[in-house]
C-alpha cells in the first residue's frame, strides 16, 4: 500500500503529533508499506531514513505570529496545489494529521478524484489558543472546533483519535465520521527499560537500598503555557522535601526564560534538557517520580513512556485532558493548576517509598498495552476499511466536482455588484 501522510511540520522532535507521524511511518514501512510525507520542510534528518521520500512545499510565514510558531517548533506549509495534487496522485490512500491549509486542499482533491482519505484529530484547539492566553475562552475554542468540522473532518469517513476522551469530545460536537480511538503508542525501548528497572529493583531489594539524599522529579513536554511546568516549580516550594527535590524538564519552548526565573528560589534549580530517546530513557530510569501537570492533552504519550519505564505518575485531573485516564487510583491525581495540592501528592509518594515501589510495577505493567506495533496494526485496519468503502462508493456513485473555496476578493466583488 502507498500511504501519504499530510502534516505541515514533520521533521521536529518537540511536537507530539510530528513524533507520532514519524513513528507510524517507520512501523508501517516495517509492515511492507511505502510511506511518503507531504510537508513544508526539506528533510534535515535524512540519515534517519524516516520515509520513502517527501513531497515538500515552502514554509508559510504568518505575520506577527511566526516567531511564536518557531518557538513551538511548528510551521505551516504553503498550499501549493500542484505539489499537493501530485502527492495525492501518487498514493493509494491519504491520511491527514493536522487541520490546516494543505490538509484542506488534499481532502478536497481526494474527494474530487475519488481517492481514499482519512484524518486524525491530534491537536486540541486549546493547545493553540493557550499560546495567546485564550486557552480557557470557550467560545474561541468552539470556533475552531466548528471550523475544523466544516472544512476538514466532516469531509472524511474515518477519524483517528489518540484517546476515547478525544473521540467523545468531537462526537459531542457533531463530527459525523466513524471514530477510531487508537493510542499513538510507545516504542519497545521504553518497555524494555521498564524490564531492566524491575530487575535492578529486585537486586536492590536483596542488597538493601540506602537512603536517598535527592529526589529527582521529571516532566516531559514542550515548555508552553498549557503544559503548566510552573505549577510543578511552585509545588516544590510547598513540599516538605523542597530542599531535597531536583526538578528535570525535558523539552523546549517559549516559556523557558519564565521557568528559569521562577525556579531561582529553589535550593536545587530546575534542569532543562532536550535529548534523544536513549538519553531520555536513561533520565527516566534515574527518576523517582513523574509529574504531568498539563491542563489539556489529547493523550500525552510522554506520560505513557514515563510510567512504562516503571515510574508512578502524578497527573493533573483536568476535564479537558485525556491523561487522567492513566491514573490507576486517586493518589496519582491532583487538582489542575493547584501547586499546594500537587505538593500534597508529591509528599505522599515520597513519604511512602514501599507503596511507591509497588505501584511502579503496576504502572509498568499497565504500559504494555500501549505498544506502537499494536497501535499501528489498528491504524492499518482503519486505512483498509476506508479503501474498501471507497471502492464500493466510487463504483456506485459517479464522481462529482467539489465546489472550490471562493476567494475573499471574489466574495467582495460579488457583494459589491448587488449595489
Amino acid at each position: 500500500m502507498r500511504i501519504l501522510f499530510v502534516i505541515d511540520s514533520f521533521y521536529t522532535t518537540n511536537n507530539g503529533t510530528s513524533i507520532s507521524a514519524q513513528r507510524f511511518a517507520g512501523e508501517l514501512r516495517k509492515r511492507g508499506h511505502e510511506v511518503k510525507v507531504l510537508c513544508w520542510d526539506t528533510p534535515e534528518y535524512i540519515e534517519n531514513n524516516l520515509t520513502d521520500g517527501d513531497f515538500t512545499t515552502k514554509k508559510f510565514h504568518i505575520p506577527v505570529f511566526q516567531p511564536l510558531c518557531d518557538k513551538h517548533d511548528f510551521s505551516f506549509a504553503k498550499n501549493n496545489k500542484n505539489i499537493v495534487h501530485d502527492a495525492c496522485d501518487w498514493a493509494d490512500i491519504v491520511h491527514i494529521f493536522v487541520p490546516f491549509g494543505i490538509s484542506w486542499e488534499a481532502i478536497e482533491y481526494c474527494n474530487r478524484i475519488g481517492k481514499p482519505v482519512t484524518a486524525a484529530f491530534h491537536i486540541q484547539p486549546e493547545n493553540m489558543t493557550s499560546s495567546v492566553s485564550m486557552g480557557k475562552v470557550e467560545w474561541f475554542n468552539e470556533l475552531f472546533y466548528r471550523t475544523w468540522r466544516r472544512d476538514i473532518y466532516n469531509k472524511v469517513r474515518h477519524i483517528h483519535v489518540p484517546s476515547q476522551f478525544m473521540g467523545s469530545m468531537i462526537a459531542e460536537r457533531g463530527y459525523t465520521a466513524k471514530i477510531y480511538p487508537i493510542s499513538n503508542g510507545i516504542q519497545d525501548a521504553f518497555m524494555e527499560a521498564g524490564e531492566r528497572k524491575k530487575l535492578k529493583n529486585e537486586r536492590l531489594k536483596v542488597k538493601g537500598e540506602g537512603k536517598k539524599d535527592i529526589f529527582k522529579i521529571m516532566m516531559i513536554g514542550r515548555l508552553s503555557q498549557e503544559k503548566r511546568q510552573d505549577v510543578i516549580i511552585n509545588a516544590v516550594k510547598y513540599s516538605k522535601y523542597a530542599d531535597r527535590i531536583q526538578l528535570v524538564f525535558a523539552g523546549r519552548g517559549p516559556e523557558y526564560d519564565k521557568y528559569v526565573e521562577l525556579g531561582k528560589d529553589l535550593k536545587h534549580q530546575p534542569q532543562f534538557i532536550y535529548v534523544g530517546r536513549d538519553e531520555l530513557i536513561e533520565n527516566l530510569l534515574d527518576t523517582d517520580l513523574y509529574v504531568h501537570a498539563s491542563d489539556m492533552e489529547s493523550e500525552a504519550i510522554s506520560c505513557i513512556e514515563a510510567f512504562s519505564t516503571g515510574l508512578v505518575p502524578v497527573i493533573a485531573n483536568s476535564h479537558v485532558s485525556a491523561t487522567p485516564q492513566f491514573a490507576i487510583d486517586g493518589r496519582s491525581l491532583f487538582i489542575p493548576g493547584d501547586p499546594k495540592d500537587l505538593a500534597r501528592a508529591i509528599d505522599y509518594w515520597l513519604d511512602h517509598p514501599g507503596e511507591r515501589k509497588y505501584m511502579e510495577e503496576q504502572y509498568r505493567l499497565a504500559g504494555r498495552k500501549y505498544s506502537l506495533a499494536a497501535s499501528v496494526e489498528q491504524f492499518e485496519q482503519m486505512l483498509n476499511n476506508e479503501i474498501k468503502e471507497n471502492e464500493a462508493r466510487v463504483t456506485i456513485e459517479p464522481l462529482r466536482p467539489v465546489r472550490q473555496r471562493e476567494s475573499l476578493g471574489r466574495r467582495l466583488r460579488r457583494v459589491a455588484a448587488l449595489f
